[in-house]
């Protein structure tokens, strides 16, 4: 079976079919509680052996010792329409003693009709982990899909007191929620984000979190990887561990060797939904402004630089003289937007934002979210081969987000000077027909009035273009960043492309309500 990234995986919603299971390993699970716990072992040599033991690996006792206090199981729970029929499953016979005897009890009490004759109804539990960063205020962070649509949330202490939660905020983007609880009922013990930049792969950590029900699990391991792109979110910048994550884990902390939060855990791989030694946390440096705006406005108020942006390919590089492919390219800039005064423009490659180097086309956004509404920032830009930089001060991202929502589909009512009538020319280039952007042709396609360029009005099977995923309806407004209003002037474009010794052309394409993206075309 092909490996699957789970991205709700390290959740655990307790079902009715392991509920045995879970019984006997929590009544095992109290057993082994009541055994003193032992002290750190020493190496001592065997009476009859040739030579002394080597001494393990250096115990992480003390440190989970101090860290298990801060760490909380979430225990949510939600109200589902459902019914009882004949196949329904009986609440299984807990060991006597048994921690869950409580948990199960509300589990299967609630599974009766609905009290509105709304044809039953059934609550479904589910169990998470947490930890508090805010002792005093009782603030608690998990992740967003542990709570996700609860009726209920509960916070579970490792010394057993629980207290209900208030949900403080919740961001989708990167997974994570704050709840909060009162702190005056529980004395609470919390732990701050460490700087999660400076860890190294092969850095030891420790995760602790609630894997199957099993609260205060403590797991070690090394970091593996990171700057993972798992295609969760447009923020994605895992942490990889190899310390065992299991369901429940989600929104537990992973920790440094200093006791500092340096991760949330929140997906793993697994072809069966248990740790194959590959999870992934948010890391601290992400997580920590997203928890602070969380805490203050109760929602996110992330930076917005207000553009399309798409990778720069190595065709795209060479197309604009580039010595490496590095950066974003600006495919589009959004209407009433920070830039939309021309300080950046389509065709633009940003390789540098506020001081942070954009390598590839994911680092622009995380760089330009983590940075404050308002704020003035230089940006370094390659126009046209040339080098620069801009000043941008940045605009909100949910209200770009309404912008950007409102500008799709709808297509400014203006006129057009360009082909007004008459009858239109054509020509034939790189697999593609192309004709005059006029009324006829834009009835034709539906295109936008607010378009202009030349029409593509066939692409050829088998073609250069086609191979591109350019289709019939789209429109060249440029060519090599030069703008085309005729089919003469793409020829020429082309030819002059030719003459320069170019193997690629570079082609900004709009779609019918405006879009932009860029394609490169071989010529050979």
């Amino acid at each position: 079976m092909t490996p699957q990234i789970f991205l709700r995986a390290t959740r655990k919603t307790v079902t009715v079919a392991a509920a045995a299971l879970l019984a006997g390993a929590f009544a095992s699970q109290s057993f082994a509680q009541t055994a003193p716990a032992p002290s750190a072992p020493v190496a001592t040599p065997r009476a009859n052996s040739a030579q002394p033991l080597a001494a393990g690996p250096a115990s992480v006792a003390d440190l989970a010792d101090g860290l298990l206090g801060a760490v909380v199981n979430i225990s949510t729970s939600q109200t589902v329409k459902g019914t009882e029929g004949p196949g329904a499953v009986p609440m299984p016979q807990l060991p006597e003693g048994s921690p869950f005897q409580d948990f199960f009890d509300d589990f299967f009490k609630d599974r009766g009709g609905d009290k509105d004759g709304g044809g039953g109804s059934q609550k479904v539990q589910s169990l998470g982990s947490g930890f508090v960063v805010d002792a005093e205020q009782g603030i608690v962070v998990t992740n967003n899909h542990v709570i996700a649509d609860a009726d209920d949330i509960e916070v579970n202490f490792s010394d057993g007191v629980t207290l209900k939660a208030e949900l403080v905020g919740t961001d989708t983007k990167t997974d994570i929620a704050v709840l909060k609880v009162d702190a005056k009922k529980h004395k609470l013990t919390a732990v701050k984000f460490g700087d999660s930049n400076k860890m190294r792969i092969g850095d030891w950590v420790m995760a602790i979190g609630n894997p199957f029900g099993l609260g205060g699990t403590v797991t070690v391991g090394i970091i593996s990887a990171r700057n993972r792109d798992i295609n969760s979110g447009p923020y994605d910048d895992f942490i990889q561990t190899d310390a065992a994550i299991n369901r429940g884990n989600s929104g537990g902390p992973l920790f440094n060797m200093y006791g500092e939060v340096i991760g949330i855990n929140t997906a793993i791989i697994s072809p069966s939904g248990g740790s194959i030694g590959i999870g992934f946390s948010i890391p601290a440096q992400l997580a920590a402004g997203v928890v602070d705006q969380l805490r203050e406005f109760g929602e996110t108020r992330r930076g917005w630089l207000g553009v399309r942006i798409q990778p720069v390919t190595d065709d795209i590089a060479e197309s604009l003289g580039m010595k490496t492919s590095k950066g974003a390219l600006v495919a589009g800039i959004i209407k009433g937007g920070p830039v939309d005064n021309g300080t950046v423009q389509p065709g633009d490659v940003i390789i540098k934002f506020d001081g942070k180097d954009v390598e590839e086309m994911r680092d622009l956004p995380r760089a330009v979210a983590e940075s404050p509404v308002g704020k003035a920032v230089d940006v370094v830009i390659v126009r046209k081969g040339v080098e620069q930089t801009v000043k941008v001060t940045l605009g909100r991202l949910e209200d770009g987000e309404k912008l950007a929502g409102n500008e799709e589909g709808s297509g400014d009512e203006q006129s057009d000077d360009e082909g007004n009538g008459g009858e239109v020319a054509t020509a034939s280039v790189l697999g593609m027909s192309i004709g005059e952007l006029n009324d006829e042709t834009r009835s034709k396609f539906g295109i936008a009035a607010d378009v202009s360029g030349v029409v593509v009005t066939e692409v050829a099977k088998d073609s250069a273009a086609a191979e591109r995923g350019i289709q019939a309806g789209e429109v060249i407004t440029e060519i090599a960043q030069e703008s085309v209003a005729s089919p003469k002037d793409v020829m020429d474009r082309i030819g002059a492309l030719k003459e320069q010794g170019r193997k690629n052309a570079l082609l900004m394409l709009a779609s019918k309500t405006g879009e932009l993206r860029f394609v490169t075309i071989r010529m050979d």
